[in-house]
C-alpha cells in the first residue's frame, strides 16, 4: 500500500539516491500540477517529500508547499532549510546542525574517506550512504569495502561508548531492524514528476529508458506491480540483510528483472549485515544494548550460492 508521495519540483531535482540526475535545463513543475499532487497526498493519507532543484523557488509553490506536512529533500546548496541534505561526494561537506545527510559517493571516493565520514558522525543524527558505483564492484573492491566498514564500525563504537547514537545506514539499519526495510519504490513510495505523470521512482523519470506508472489526471497505475513485491523476490525474501536497500531501478539496470538484484548488491548488503553483527557485538562489552536482539553468523554473503537450501 502506497504511504509516501516523492514530488520531483524540477527536472534538475537534486538525487538522493543510486541513479545520476544529468538534466541541467530547469523545467519547474506546473503550479497547478503541484496543487493537483498535494490533493492527491492528501486523499490518499499520504507523507510528502519535496525534492528541491539547487535554486530559489517562487513564492506561490512555496505558499503552495507550506499548505501542507511534509519533508524536504535538497542539495547543501538549496536555497531552502532541508530536512535531509544530499551531498555529491566529500569535497563540500560541513556539517552544521544535528540532521540528516546523504552522502552519494563512488567506491573509490569512500574507500579514501571512511576517516572522515566517522568524524562526522559526532556531529550529524544519521547519515545514510550511498554509493554510485555499486554495480562496479570486484572482488578487490568487496575487500576494501570490508575494511572501510571495519574502519566506520570503530568510530560508530566510540561515539557509542560515548553516549551519543548517530545512524549509519550502512551499520546500524540492521541491528534496529526486524524485517525487510527496501526502497518500496511502486510499493510504499510512488513518485510525482514535473511532467504530471508517476513513476515508480525518481530514476525511472530521469533515466531514458524509464517509463511512468500513470498519471495526476488517471491515477496511479503500476504495470505488473507485483513484481516490485518482495514476496515476489525469490532470493530476497528469504534474505536477512534487512538494510538492503534492493534498488528496483538498479536491479533493472543490472539483471534487467526489478525484482532481482545483482551479485554486486547481495554481496555489498551482507557485508553491511555481518558488520552490523560485529559492530553489536562490540558496543554490548561496554554495556547492555538491545537486549535479546541477535544477527546469526553466516556463511556466505551471496544468496544465489546457497539457493537449493531456500
Amino acid at each position: 500500500m502506497i504511504q509516501y508521495l516523492v514530488i520531483l519540483l524540477d527536472d534538475t531535482s537534486v538525487s538522493y539516491c543510486h541513479y545520476p540526475n544529468k538534466n541541467t535545463a530547469r523545467r519547474l513543475m506546473p503550479l497547478e500540477t503541484l496543487k493537483a499532487g498535494i490533493l492527491f497526498g492528501m486523499k490518499e493519507n499520504l507523507n510528502i517529500q519535496f525534492v528541491y532543484p539547487d535554486y530559489d523557488l517562487p513564492r506561490e509553490y512555496k505558499d503552495a508547499i507550506e499548505t501542507i506536512d511534509h519533508v524536504n529533500i535538497a542539495s547543501a546548496s538549496a536555497p531552502v532549510k532541508a530536512d535531509v541534505v544530499v551531498m555529491n561526494g566529500l569535497e563540500d561537506v560541513e556539517v552544521k546542525e544535528k540532521t540528516a545527510y546523504v552522502i552519494r559517493i563512488t567506491k573509490s571516493e569512500l574507500f579514501v574517506s571512511a576517516a572522515r565520514i566517522g568524524d562526522m558522525l559526532a556531529r550529524a543524527e544519521r547519515v545514510n550512504i550511498v554509493l554510485t558505483d555499486v554495480e562496479t564492484f570486484t572482488e578487490d573492491d568487496f575487500k576494501q569495502y570490508e575494511n572501510c566498514l571495519a574502519v566506520l564500525s570503530a568510530a560508530m563504537e566510540s561515539e557509542y561508548v560515548n553516549g551519543r547514537s548517530p545512524q549509519l545506514n550502512i551499520l546500524t539499519d540492521r541491528m534496529m531492524l526486524e524485517g525487510m526495510n527496501n526502497c518500496g519504490a511502486g510499493v510504499t513510495n510512488i513518485t510525482l514528476a514535473p511532467d504530471g505523470c508517476f513513476y515508480v521512482c525518481p530514476a525511472f523519470y530521469q533515466s531514458p529508458d524509464g517509463f511512468a506508472s500513470g498519471s495526476i489526471a488517471s491515477g496511479v497505475d503500476v504495470k505488473n506491480a507485483q513484481l516490485f513485491r518482495l514476496d515476489h523476490a525469490p532470493l530476497c525474501r528469504r534474505c536477512d540483510a534487512y538494510q538492503c536497500k534492493r534498488c528496483v531501478w538498479l536491479n533493472r539496470k543490472t539483471t534487467y528483472e526489478v525484482n532481482t538484484p545483482s551479485r554486486e548488491q547481495c554481496i555489498v548488503a551482507h557485508l553491511e549485515r555481518n558488520a552490523s553483527r560485529t559492530l553489536l557485538a562490540n558496543i554490548r562489552r561496554h554495556g547492555a544494548f538491545l537486549p535479546g536482539k541477535e544477527i546469526k553468523e553466516i556463511d556466505y554473503l551471496d544468496p544465489f550460492d546457497i539457493k537449493e537450501e531456500w
